[in-house]
């Protein structure tokens, strides 16, 4: 190690220049509630970092003619009006690699889980534009989530921006790391960005990860609300470098921000201390070209660029469901879907509590199975034609037998999915149930046996071979077997 030093001294002498270095030298002249101002540095940019004495560390971001405002990411006891502050010449950014699978880091890629500082690392920077498009490539692949309504209904797809939205406690974050534990042996690599959460949040998601093995291949980036406000405004960009750098070289990655809602009132809390003009809800009114500045980054790659994709699931908070508020209109606006999570059908019992009708995947059928997307057809439709249908039901109508064979099926239907937390499903799975539904296999089913059904159906697909690529009829045929079903006429 010594005579490793050694020479890389020797090395600097020898490349060493005498010349003239010409660097500007400011002071801090107040400092409060995670914002700088300091005077004295003319030439200075936004987003260019500065270092003080003290060993504190901010970033420029705003200008005005006698001074510049910085967001503090590293701050210290010793930090006052006076303290000397330096242009650190080094754009922000962050150590990215495979060594990051498995760790809890904060968004400067420090180590918070105890262990040391990540090795093997390349250096990104956080702060970059989307890829242009000509590298962009269509969304081709699926991402499967293991959800029953999500792989068959509103697919995504890989490289594709699907938003989680709805009211705190419906479980947004629960649907969000179903998906991160389906990609286990999926060849996805996670990051899962937790902003301005609790500690107890936190050690739960961390805790849960660990439990289901989904660790191993997840980075988890988190800005606690004790945090920085500046630091929990830049968790989201280095939970986005770091699973950009993955998509660069060719593989797949999922990165979910939990939540942008935190991060839309962190933002404006700072925007508000540096005193920016507010617009709607006292929103700084660029919150939106922050936002689409993250999501966009988002893609799929074509092949002379790698061919990798980064999905992102971000999530958003509604109050009392409403949808046209604005941070949730922004983001359902910038994202390539939504879906919503409701009260009533969380209170019904219907879990996970998504609302079909509100809920929309604009690009993810194009990267779904031929097979699954032959099965899903016309479900969606019929589901809230049926939902529709059973409303005139209460109020006592006398239906006719097709219509009451309709409701029937959709009552069965909704049985179906239901679906409990942490229990991902194979895609063979979802097709297995849905050409047994579509047959009219489980039409004569009680309700109440339905879970003991497909449990069934799950273990004889489990230890059958039987892929996507496999003949309809054959599907068809096993399932008639499995659910003890008299054989029909082939659909």
């Amino acid at each position: 190690m010594n005579s490793e030093i050694l020479e890389r001294r020797e090395n600097w002498l020898k490349d060493y220049l005498p010349q003239l270095r010409i660097s500007e030298q400011g002071r801090v002249v107040s400092v409060g509630d995670g914002i700088a101002w300091v005077t004295g540095l003319p030439s200075v940019g936004i987003d260019d970092l500065l270092d003080f004495d003290d060993g504190s560390r901010g970033l420029v971001f705003d200008l005005t003619p006698s001074l510049v405002g910085a967001v503090l990411l590293q701050e210290t006891k010793a930090l006052t009006a006076g303290t000397v502050a330096r242009r650190n010449q080094k754009p922000l950014g962050i150590g990215v690699g495979d060594s990051l699978l498995g760790r809890v880091i904060d968004p400067l890629g420090n180590p918070l889980d105890g262990e040391g500082t990540p090795q093997g690392t390349s250096w990104a920077l956080l702060l970059r534009r989307s890829p242009p498009i000509i590298e962009r490539d269509f969304v081709r692949q699926p991402l499967y989530t293991g959800n029953k309504i999500l792989d068959t209904m509103i697919p995504i797809g890989r490289g594709q921006r699907q938003l989680i939205v709805g009211d705190e406690g419906l479980g947004r974050s629960a649907l969000a790391l179903d998906s991160v534990v389906n990609q286990k042996q999926q060849e996805v690599r996670c990051i899962y960005v937790l902003i301005g959460q609790k500690r107890s949040t936190v050690v739960g998601t961390i805790n849960l990860l660990r439990k289901t093995g989904a660790l191993g291949y997840t980075t988890v980036v988190v800005a606690e609300a004790s945090a920085l406000p500046g630091l929990q405004h830049l968790a989201p960009f280095a939970g986005c470098s770091i699973a950009e750098h993955w998509m660069r070289r060719g593989q797949h990655s999922l990165v979910v921000y939990d939540d942008l809602s935190t991060h839309a009132k962190t933002y404006r809390e700072l925007s508000l201390l540096l005193r920016r003009p507010p617009g709607r809800e006292a929103f700084p009114g660029d919150i939106f070209s922050v936002h689409a500045g993250l999501l966009e980054r988002s893609t799929s790659l074509n092949s002379d660029n790698g061919g990798g994709s980064m999905t992102a699931l971000p999530i958003v908070e509604t109050k009392l469901g409403e949808l046209a508020s604005y941070i949730p209109t922004n983001l359902i606006s910038i994202t390539d879907g939504q879906v919503y999570l409701d009260r009533e059908l969380f209170t019904g019992g219907f879990r996970p509590a998504i609302d079909i009708g509100k809920s929309v995947s604009r690009i993810g059928g194009r990267a779904q199975h031929p097979a699954i997307k032959r099965e899903a057809g016309r479900m969606k439709l019929d589901y809230l034609q049926f939902l529709e249908v059973e409303m005139f039901t209460r109020f006592g109508a006398k239906l006719e037998a097709g219509m009451e064979r309709a409701i029937r099926r959709g009552r069965v239907l909704r049985e179906i999915l239901k679906q409990d937390r942490l229990s991902p499903l194979p895609i063979e799975f979802q097709l297995g149930w849905m050409v047994a539904f579509n047959d009219g296999l489980l039409d004569d089913v009680k309700q109440a046996q339905i879970p003991a059904l497909l449990d069934k159906l799950l273990k004889q697909i489990k230890s059958s071979r039987l892929t996507l690529d496999d003949d309809r009829d054959q599907w068809r045929q096993l399932a008639e077997g499995w659910l003890q079903k008299p054989a029909g006429p082939k659909s």
